[in-house]
């Protein structure tokens, strides 16, 4: 067969085209799948912590806070008294520099000099020309409307403002909205729009209307001859100044100044400046609405640390919420509490206290489910010499080996019976100790007790029990509970004296310093024969030879060791070293007694 080019050279150049697509799309697709994994995710996070009851409040909080300083700042400024102030001093201002223009150069010829004939006639020889009396009474200096069209308009068109002149009788001269010149109307100069055409800002202007203080007289428009209906016109007329402001239909500010037109010290006509409808209130506005989109930032602001804040709180908490769930509901496995320890805030420690108490939760589930196999082992024993001596007595034939199983029998009853006793005190240890209240308890006087009644039992065996008194030492008191120290130490001397041989002696000691008391009790017989670290454990005996099998249940030290740690103490045993026996030590915290005040 031939060969081809192709064929020793592998495959073809689409062929690699191919393999490389198909690799690009398995890369991107695994890209793709793992981005979307993550993007599920994070969605779980953020809706878990943004949807979570905690983090709700969070928010909730925080933005009422911003809300009422927001609110504060625009109900209780003094940003709108302060501009109608400042915009009724300029209007003032502005209306005496005008009125004075119109009486210096706007009113009638001063060359032009009207006489008097029936006065004229009346003048006698010698009396001054110059008088006053001489001159027509009627003559007032009327305003001269073509004068004044030019200089309102010149004065009042940059200003924004609207002029109005009235004469003595509260008559309309001129107005700055329609100028003539002449019989002429000059133009009419265009009014600012009222609002920006933005619906918000006339619902705002609704709004700010129930502002406080805000109880403005309603504004109204008169008539050409009814100038003296404006409370400021009627004032200005006698002389005085006189300004006010009002609010229109709209709720818009309107501020109007009246100021005399005075010539010679007599007023011949009154100009009044006002604003233009929502002029002062299109500068509020634009303040607040500044004010306002500060406070949308700081509000955008606060809810992205209120979340941040609620994932360090929420988060860890949920986490510690569903560990705790899983702990109650995990029956063969043991659940992890997660392990926010390092955070020096309440979730570290609210994470400490749970491990804590679930591991003690766990030591104590595995430590009742060895007590109970101990139970189950110990009570097997008995048990099962007992039903073999049961029935093994019908086939017994002799009376000397009925009387055996007889004695049999009621060995192990009895055995049974101080297991359950023992078994139950053990149960029921952990439940006393934590209802009864700690009191004072005389170590000293309570050891005395112990070895007295001991040194009565043990005299029946030809032991003796020795307490070794020391003087000059601090009074050995603690906090505990009498009857169970009581049987601590009467089990251990009970213990002691079990060991020692006929003859021999049990040696008790108490030690006390400022902080701890040390109780030592010490026998003369074989010592720990068996694994001294096992010798606390439950059931677990080591009796000297020649004792009758099952006569202690092997719970006496476990007991003793269960209760001075209750008492936040410490037990521990040795083998003398200075000659055989065994060494037992009880070491508890010394609590100071104050003395009675005399």
């Amino acid at each position: 067969m031939a060969v081809t080019g192709h064929d020793l050279q592998g495959d073809p150049p689409a062929t690699n085209k191919v393999a490389d697509r198909r690799g690009v799309k398995v890369l991107m697709a695994g890209l793709g799948k793992r981005l979307r994994i993550a993007w599920r995710s994070v969605g779980k996070l953020v809706g878990a912590v943004f949807f979570s009851s905690l983090a709700q409040r969070i928010i909730v909080l925080n933005l009422a806070g911003l809300a009422v300083l927001v609110l504060g700042i625009l109900f209780l400024n003094q940003w709108r008294t302060g501009l109608i102030d400042a915009r009724l001093q300029s209007l003032r201002v502005q209306g005496e520099i005008i009125a004075s223009a119109i009486a210096a150069s706007a009113t009638v010829d001063s060359d032009v000099i009207t006489v008097n004939p029936d006065r004229l006639i009346e003048l006698k020889t010698g009396d001054a020309v110059s008088s006053l009396s001489f001159f027509d009474p009627a003559l007032e200096f009327p305003i001269n409307p073509e004068r004044v069209a030019p200089l309102l308009r010149n004065l009042v068109t940059p200003t924004k403002t609207r002029a109005r002149i009235y004469d003595k009788e509260g008559l309309l001269i001129l107005d700055s909205d329609n100028l003539y010149a002449r019989g002429e109307v000059l133009r009419s100069l265009a009014k600012p729009q009222d609002g920006t055409g933005f619906f918000l800002f006339d619902w705002w202007n609704t709004l700010m209307a129930w502002l406080p203080g805000d109880d403005f007289p309603q504004y109204q428009e008169y008539g050409a001859d009814e100038g003296t209906r404006y409370p400021e016109v009627a004032s200005a007329l006698t002389g005085a100044a006189s300004a006010i402001v009002r609010v229109d239909a709209k709720h818009q500010l309107v501020v109007s100044v009246a100021v005399p037109v005075q010539r010679v010290r007599a007023t011949v006509g009154v100009l009044l400046l006002s604003t233009n409808p929502g002029e002062i209130d299109q500068i509020d506005t634009a303040e607040r609405w500044g004010i306002l989109r500060i406070a949308l930032v700081a509000a955008a602001v606060t809810i992205i640390l209120s979340l941040l804040l609620a994932g360090t709180i929420a988060g860890p908490l949920r986490r510690l919420a569903g560990a705790a769930e899983r702990v109650q509901n995990s029956a063969t496995m043991r659940a992890e509490i997660p392990d926010f320890s390092d955070r020096a805030d309440e979730v570290g420690h609210l994470s400490r206290a749970l491990r804590s108490m679930t591991s003690a939760l766990y030591n104590r589930i595995e430590a009742i489910e060895r007590f109970a196999a101990d139970v189950a082992h110990e009570l097997k024993n008995p048990l099962t010499s007992l039903r073999s001596a049961v029935e093994t007595l019908p086939r017994a034939k002799r009376a000397e080996d009925r009387e055996r199983l007889h004695a049999i029998i009621q060995h192990d009853v009895k055995r049974l019976d101080r297991l359950i006793s023992d078994i139950s005190n053990a149960s029921r240890l952990d439940a006393e100790l934590a209802r009864q209240s700690a009191e004072v308890v005389d170590v000293e006087k309570l050891v005395e007790t112990m070895v007295s009644i001991q040194k009565d039992l043990a005299a029946g065996v030809n032991v003796d029990v020795i307490l070794d008194k020391r003087s000059g030492r601090p009074a050995a008191t603690a906090l505990g509970h009498d009857s169970r120290l009581a049987q601590v130490f009467n089990n251990l001397i009970d213990n002691a004296v079990s060991f020692s041989p006929p003859g021999g002696a049990v040696h008790v000691a108490v030690l006390t310093t400022e902080t701890e008391i040390t109780v030592t009790v010490t026998d003369e017989g074989p010592g720990i024969r068996g694994d001294i670290s096992r010798i606390f454990q439950r059931f677990y005996t080591d009796r000297p030879d020649g004792e009758h099998f099952g006569d202690h249940s092997g719970l006496g030290l476990s007991i003793s060791k269960q209760i001075i740690e209750a008492h936040k103490g410490s037990i521990t045993a040795e083998n003398r070293t200075d000659r055989s026996g065994a060494k037992f030590v009880v070491k508890l915290r010394r609590a100071a007694v104050e003395k009675p005040r005399k």
